[in-house]
């Protein structure tokens, strides 16, 4: 009898344990970037983490040695999503382009983490390293010289992620409030913005329309200055 006793309460206390958390590097990015879009990137610390996956501490670290390590797993995973398919058959420039805006897309929506990425570096991050070797082959393909094309990605990258930005920016942004006599031809701008012969047609909204105009121009640029069609290349 005692034996039976004692089984069943075995039994009991085997059920009501909590089942144990399997962690793995697809369930830490999720976690990383769920704390990061509630609280910014100062909310993402390995104690928040471990706490937001139901796990010890010690356990988040049997996977990741540290918050750096967390970060190239999001680095990762945003890269990973960015279309790079136009490169394998469309012309260069509308292959940069469909690039371009793929990338604006997935970072407008995690606008905390540029100012960390765009510093981070890509060793040993896979997906990273595949759509930037993507890019690559496609300035390769259309003539590119190998010494511009970093410089040339560069650029467009800085160019990306401050119109990632734009993307939420306010409608008031260029609001001059009672200040329109200290700067008429600006309010004027402004107010003119978007008009045009045909006001209304084919202006998805101020940032998709700045971004057009913006992305057109340096494709054209790098084209004129780096391409595989300039005389020389600009250096500074």
């Amino acid at each position: 009898m005692v034996e039976t006793a004692d089984l069943h309460h075995q039994a009991r206390r085997r059920a009501g344990r909590p089942p144990q958390a399997l962690l793995s590097s697809a369930r830490i990015t999720k976690a990383a970037l769920k704390l990061i879009s509630h609280d910014g990137y100062k909310g993402l610390t390995m104690a928040a983490l471990a706490k937001s996956l139901h796990v010890a501490p010690s356990a988040l670290y049997n996977h990741v040695r540290s918050k750096q390590d967390v970060l190239l797993l999001v680095e990762d995973h945003l890269m990973g999503r960015v279309d790079v398919s136009a490169f394998r058959n469309e012309p260069w420039e509308s292959a940069v382009a469909s690039w371009a805006r793929s990338y604006r897309d997935v970072f407008a929506a995690h606008l905390p983490l540029i100012p960390v990425i765009a510093l981070l570096p890509v060793t040993n991050a896979p997906a990273t390293i595949t759509m930037y070797e993507a890019v690559t082959q496609g300035f390769l393909a259309a003539g590119w010289q190998r010494e511009s094309i970093i410089d040339a990605i560069v650029a467009l990258e800085s160019f990306i992620y401050g119109s990632a930005y734009d993307v939420t920016a306010p409608d008031d942004i260029f609001d001059v409030g009672s200040l329109a006599s200290e700067a008429p031809h600006f309010s004027d701008a402004v107010q003119h913005r978007g008009l045009g012969p045909s006001p209304g047609t084919g202006r998805a909204n101020d940032a998709d329309a700045a971004f057009a105009l913006g992305l057109k121009a340096m494709i054209a640029g790098l084209a004129a200055t780096l391409g595989p069609g300039s005389c020389t290349a600009v250096r500074t």
